[in-house]
């Protein structure tokens, strides 16, 4: 069985404050895309999970520390599993990138071998041990209103992106600890989009609490978006998660396409990539 693990955007984040269990509580305009990491899986019969990764983002990953290997200890531990497994992870979304691979592939795991609803106190739980981002992965589009609750969205638009990662590996936990004036909370969940213009105008006028963080250690962060905004057809550009994906929205695709062959001239050692919502 091969599953895909989509990854992540997010169209805005604001962090509101810090939480006494460490995590931080966001809210969060987003949206899954077509970019996924490849997820093989089978059962084995050595009472040993097996995780191994391949492929260009593999490098650097632990086999026996990571959001996989936790999930699977944590389902056994809560009695959701029995078996154990072989699985071999294509990893084609960025490491340490901030489009989410790591809560993905948790959450992948999770959805496929657990078929019943999970208790919310013991989902919690996940939350707790992979990270607040967990549970964007259960719907496509939405706003994440905290760390434990989606509200989806009344509509939702197909997106267009470029995505450039500048090979700059972001600790989120050494990011969100930076972070030091919060947010007030976020109003977008509560407005009704009737079309994407509106949508879109609304994302404009929204922001990334961390992108700031980023570009006071990284000042390239803020020269590349700049680079992406000024492309043609290019709706606004901002950092996904705590980075250091860079991305810009864009009219169509063909509008992506072009800023990508653009881009990638003056960026050569950049990783690029167009993607969709999904």
């Amino acid at each position: 069985m091969v599953l895909k693990s989509y990854a992540k955007v997010n169209l805005s984040l604001l962090v509101s404050k810090k939480l006494k269990n460490g995590l931080h509580n966001i809210q969060s305009s987003y949206c899954l895309i077509d970019l996924s990491d490849e997820i093989s899986i089978k059962t084995n019969n050595k009472l040993k999970d097996k995780i191994s990764f391949k492929g260009p983002h593999a490098n650097n990953l632990s086999r026996s520390n990571n959001s996989i290997q936790k999930v699977l200890h944590e389902m056994r531990k809560n009695k959701l599993i029995s078996n154990f497994y072989n699985m071999s992870v294509h990893k084609k979304i960025p490491v340490f990138g901030g489009l989410g691979g790591g809560s993905s592939n948790a959450a992948t795991i999770l959805k496929f071998l657990v078929k019943k609803k999970i208790k919310k106190e013991i989902f919690n739980k996940f939350i707790n041990i992979v990270g607040s981002d967990l549970i964007l992965f259960f719907h496509k589009q939405g706003f994440l209103k905290n760390i434990k609750t989606v509200k989806k969205f009344n509509k939702t638009f197909k997106l267009d992106f470029l995505l450039v990662y500048p090979k700059i590996k972001c600790s989120t936990k050494e990011i969100y600890s930076k972070v030091k004036n919060y947010s007030k909370k976020e109003l977008f969940v509560k407005k009704n989009h009737r079309s994407k213009t509106i949508f879109i105008h609304d994302l404009v006028n929204s922001k990334n609490d961390l992108q700031l963080v980023v570009e006071k250690k990284h000042p390239i962060i803020k020269k590349l978006l700049k680079s992406i905004r000024n492309t043609e057809g290019c709706h606004f550009a901002r950092m996904s998660g705590s980075g250091s994906t860079c991305y810009g929205l864009f009219l169509n695709k063909s509008c992506s396409l072009a800023a990508l062959k653009k881009l990638r001239r003056k960026y050569p050692k950049f990783w690029f990539s167009i993607a969709k919502s999904i």
